[in-house]
């Protein structure tokens, strides 16, 4: 056996782990909306978003602390800032902010769009341009789940839109940062030191935010608290940074377009939406976008 034949195995398996891990991180985000609505009935928006950000650093400087993780060079500080400024902080306010208004499936066109964003920043940061059958794709299946997601929430803009959007340029920001970072550490000390160097802000912004907010202990509410906080903040944003650092930033990204639709079976379940019939068309098209990204060289 030549030395290609044998390589050639391994990066198969690469991709293929890759992929299923960022698909996990996709799995976990999906939870994400539901499990911010349960939080809401027992925490304001600033406080969940502070606490859940306290425990996640918590969960995650306990696992540095063990294993003896050492500090980063200080030339990969500033891209974890912009982690910790997109993911740790941006994202979960400004979507828990306008989930106050907002349904879950409104929300999810959120989700919608941020395969693209992401794909151009990450264009724009690393250099590399996607093929055009990749951007066809990934439009293509943008535009289903925006179809899909406006349809169910009647159409209507909310107040919140201004959040949504505001949260889908700064987590795309986090996710192309993350991604790059991700090809030099572990991804899950890539989001480790995020919540470490967040720490400091998110101690003083849940002390300000308990002492203003009223505070209702609930299960669900506290459940709800606890999966965003080690769910989705701490393990699905570690197998997502790692799923990225195997196949690439911008072809993870487009795993995320079966996010809302995940999220809107999730809000049937969870929180007892109705799913309209049309559902399980556009899943079938997403699924064939995400394909099509999938096998076009990036």
């Amino acid at each position: 056996m030549t030395a290609q034949d044998s390589a050639t195995p391994t990066t198969s398996i690469a991709v293929s782990s890759g992929t299923v891990l960022a698909a996990l991180g996709v799995v976990s985000f999906s939870l994400t909306f539901p499990s911010t609505v349960w939080g809401l009935d027992s925490f304001g928006p600033w406080s969940l978003v502070a606490v859940r950000s306290v425990l996640a650093a918590l969960v995650a400087g306990g696992f540095l602390l063990v294993l003896r993780v050492p500090v980063p060079a200080r030339r990969h500080w500033a891209g974890l800032a912009v982690v910790g400024g997109g993911v740790v902080v941006g994202f979960p306010l400004l979507t828990t902010l306008a989930l106050q208004t907002s349904t879950t499936s409104h929300a999810a066109v959120v989700v919608g769009l941020l395969p693209l964003t992401t794909a151009a920043f990450a264009a724009l940061r690393t250099g590399r341009r996607p093929s055009r059958t990749f951007w066809a794709a990934a439009v293509a299946g943008a535009a289903v789940v925006i179809a899909f997601t406006v349809q169910q929430s009647g159409g209507a803009l909310h107040s919140g839109d201004l959040y949504l959007f505001g949260a889908l340029l700064v987590c795309a920001a986090g996710y192309t940062e993350g991604g790059r970072l991700a090809a030099v550490m572990p991804g899950w000390h890539v989001i480790g030191w995020a919540l470490i160097l967040c720490l400091p802000l998110s101690l003083a912004g849940s002390f300000v935010a308990l002492s203003f907010e009223p505070v209702h202990l609930t299960a669900r509410g506290i459940t709800g608290l606890l999966w965003v906080a080690a769910g989705s903040t701490f393990f699905g944003l570690y197998v997502w940074y790692r799923g990225m650092a195997e196949i690439g930033i911008a072809r993870a990204s487009q795993l995320q377009l079966a996010q809302p639709l995940l999220t809107l079976v999730w809000s049937v379940t969870l929180l007892g939406e109705h799913l309209s019939p049309a559902a399980p068309v556009a899943a079938v098209a997403v699924l064939v976008c995400i394909a099509v990204t999938q096998r076009t060289r990036t």
